[in-house]
Formats: structure tokens, sequence, C-alpha cells
């Protein structure tokens, strides 16, 4: 069945979930609206928006040292009660986002804060590579659009495949844990630092030897 915007946008609306994840209830229901409502609350994607207004202003500063110190990662992650800082779920997702930054190489926490600059300048590079691949004039800024999407789920840590389940966005890891301890979550701020960062050096594959150091 085809899952109309328009229906996916008022999903969205009542639950406050994620738009993939709106769509994804919407089509595992057939388009019921009232079925796709309770998929979320059953998943706790529903749940977890619900208590997305709510103030963190507690949590944990996690660092993560990559083997022979070659990356190094500082991450804050906010809950609502120092009581839920100190939950063993809450602790293990601070440790997994952390390891995610040094793996994935996140350049910021959300969309929102990719500035309009920079989303202007990827905008100017992705239109001219559709347009030296030949690709119509017309269809152009549709492929830029689609294009910048990709760029979002490249280097914004919320949209990223999560690194030990790429079928779970962080976002929707963060989502579960939600569920799972009752509290709001948020990502606040990180810093990732990388041995020779900016010098001329060969290139590894940081994702896979992170993952093997942890022995996933």
């Amino acid at each position: 069945m085809s899952i109309s915007a328009s229906l996916v946008k008022e999903l969205r609306e009542k639950t406050g979930a994620g738009m993939m994840d709106c769509k994804k209830a919407l089509t595992e229901t057939n388009g019921d609206m009232e079925k796709a409502i309770e998929f979320l609350r059953e998943k706790g994607l529903a749940a977890a928006a619900k208590k997305s207004g709510r103030i963190t202003a507690e949590g944990l500063v996690e660092s993560y040292i990559h083997a022979g110190g070659r990356i190094g990662v500082l991450v804050e992650v906010n809950c609502e009660t120092d009581f839920v800082a100190k939950n063993e779920a809450f602790r293990t997702l601070v440790k997994d986002i952390a390891m995610q930054i040094a793996a994935a190489k996140p350049e910021f926490v959300r969309r929102e804060e990719v500035s309009q600059e920079t989303l202007e300048k990827e905008k100017e590079i992705l239109r001219a590579q559709a347009l030296n691949e030949g690709k119509p004039a017309n269809i152009v800024d549709k492929m830029v659009e689609g294009r910048i999407e990709k760029y979002y789920k490249e280097f914004c840590l919320l949209e990223q495949p999560f690194v030990k389940n790429p079928d779970l966005t962080v976002q929707q890891l963060v989502n579960e844990t939600i569920a799972k301890i009752g509290e709001n979550i948020s990502v606040r701020r990180f810093v990732r630092f990388e041995m020779g960062e900016g010098l001329e050096k060969r290139q590894d594959d940081f994702a896979a030897e992170v993952l093997a150091q942890a022995k996933l």
C-alpha cells in the first residue's frame, strides 16, 4: 500500500514520533491511523515523543579512547534525574553513543545544527555533481534534495545508522532507552579528536577498527 505524505504528517503530529517511524507504522498497519498509533506506542516511540519536552539537566559526560590513543571522544548526554544518570541502561547508551562518534565521525548532533551557509555550499556542490553527471536540469533540484537527506544521515549523529545495529538510527536507539527508563534523554554536544587530523596520512577504516576493539 502506498502511504501518502499527508498521512505520515498527521500521524507525526498526533504522536510526535519521527517521520520514518510514522511511515513504517502506517506501512505495517496498512494505513490504519489508530493501529499505527498503537504500533508506535508498543514500540515505545510515541511514549518517547511525549517525554521530549521535559527538561534534561542531569546526565553524563562520557569519554571513549580508541586503541593507541588515535581517536578520542567526549560526549554529553542529558537525562532528567541524577538517579537515571546512574542507571545501567542509560550508562550503556552513553557509552554506545561515544563509540558511535568515534566510529562514524559525525559533525553535528542533529540536522538543525547545520548552518544555512554550510547547507547552501553543500547544495552547490551536489548541484554541480548532478549536472556533471549529465542529469536533466529540470530534475537536478529534486536530486539535490534527496542527496541532502543522505548528507544528514552521514553527518548528523542522531540520523546515522547505529554501528552495532544498522537497522536502527541513533535517534531510535535513544527512543528505545527513553521508553525503557521513562525519562527524556537528550544528546547535547560532543567533541571528537583524531590523531594527525588535517595532516597527510594513510586512510584507515576507523569504524571497523572501533568495532573490532569492542569485540563486536
